[in-house]
């Protein structure tokens, strides 16, 4: 089966409202699209969501990118998923989230040529998946408000974007804990926000409020702070813009410096570079999360696919296309409300309206 076309698209998606996090302030989902095209008729889809306050790399740098990556994959076996994305990382390196879109493209073609659902394809079954839902940065007020509202929807979890000055995120977690009672376990994200003194601050000051876990509490480098910080923390610790690859991963697990990974399609790579860092995760004993940028459902239902097909990975932060204001994928994951059901199509199963595809930039490439 070979790659005889490929085609990419600028992805703009528009937010509901512009959403904020410690790193910045998020106006429109910039994304980008990608099709192969093979000799056997079968077409893959993929989707990358640059953050380049996460990843460095922005929407334009990836379509700069992205006609290099797609030349070199012209001709070539499109089953061999790990040559070509190999063949990808080794040219740029430093395009993950680019990457990310090819990768997931080759695995749903590879997928469709099997015959086979995409959590079948990589050696998983489906299994119950529940996403939380996520509220970013805001008063300590309106965030209690937003929580009750989404208290009515019957939440497994709800995440909390913190990441600002001690006293302000401690008070969102107050508020929000005493907006929707106990039960319901709430998850934090500081996305690299507070320093060791800081941290251990906020996480003593809410390690009696039933919070399951703080990701990315400190800078993404300073492993030794993170390591020490999870000896005097209450609540356990996550990495997520610490963790890139599978050689991140295992640095993080040679420190012991975390209790949890966050895998992102978008951060890793795709998907071939995200088996090995759940390959590390699970020889470590360390479970992982299934996370996102701002995807719509195209590129959450492969995240789901993966998640599925990895019962390592314990929790699902796959909310991105929530913020978002039209959904222009066809099939894909549904939510019910959080529970997430996935399709048996071969493939991820999810393709793009054609209506709003024809209004997106493309460059094709044969």
């Amino acid at each position: 089966m070979k790659i005889t076309a490929i085609s990419v698209y600028r992805f703009d998606i528009p937010l509901k409202a512009p959403i904020a996090i410690s790193l910045g302030t998020i106006e429109h989902a910039r994304n980008i699209l990608v099709q192969i095209d093979t000799d056997t008729g079968l077409t893959g889809w993929g989707e990358g969501s640059p953050f380049w306050m996460i990843a460095g790399e922005t929407q334009a740098s990836g379509l700069a990118a992205a006609p290099d990556m797609a030349r070199l994959l012209l001709g070539r076996e499109a089953t061999d998923v790990g040559g070509c994305v190999d063949t990808l990382a080794r040219y740029l390196p430093n395009h993950p989230t680019t990457r990310s879109a090819f990768d997931m493209a080759l695995y749903d073609v590879a997928a469709q040529g099997a015959n086979l659902p995409l959590y079948a394809y990589l050696g998983g079954s489906k299994r119950p998946l529940i996403t939380d839902e996520t509220i970013y940065l805001d008063t300590p007020e309106r965030m209690a408000e937003i929580a009750r509202t989404m208290l009515a929807k019957g939440p497994e979890a709800i995440k909390l974007k913190l990441g600002t000055d001690a006293p302000t995120d401690i008070a969102r977690v107050r508020a929000v804990r005493q907006a929707i009672g106990d039960a319901v376990p709430i998850r934090t994200d500081a996305n690299q926000g507070w320093d060791v003194p800081t941290a251990v601050a906020v996480l003593r000051a809410i390690g009696d409020l039933n919070v399951q876990y703080c990701e990315q509490p400190l800078r993404r480098a300073d492993l030794a702070g993170l390591r020490h910080l999870r000896s005097l923390s209450p609540v356990p610790i996550m990495a997520d813009e610490s963790l890139f690859d599978a050689a991140d991963a295992l640095r993080l697990a040679r420190e012991e410096a975390v209790d949890y990974f966050n895998i992102k399609l978008s951060k890793s790579g795709g998907i071939w570079e995200a088996l090995k860092i759940n390959a590390v995760a699970e020889a470590a004993y360390t479970r992982c999360m299934i996370g996102c940028m701002s995807e719509s459902r195209l590129g959450l239902t492969a995240n789901a696919h993966f998640a599925s097909a990895r019962p390592n990975v314990a929790f699902c932060d796959l909310d991105g296309c929530f913020e978002h204001a039209h959904d222009p994928i066809q099939g894909g994951l549904s939510y019910h409300p959080y529970r997430i059901e996935l399709p048996d199509a071969p493939g991820i199963g999810a393709t793009v309206d054609p209506a709003f595809l024809a209004d997106c930039e493309k460059w094709v490439f044969d």
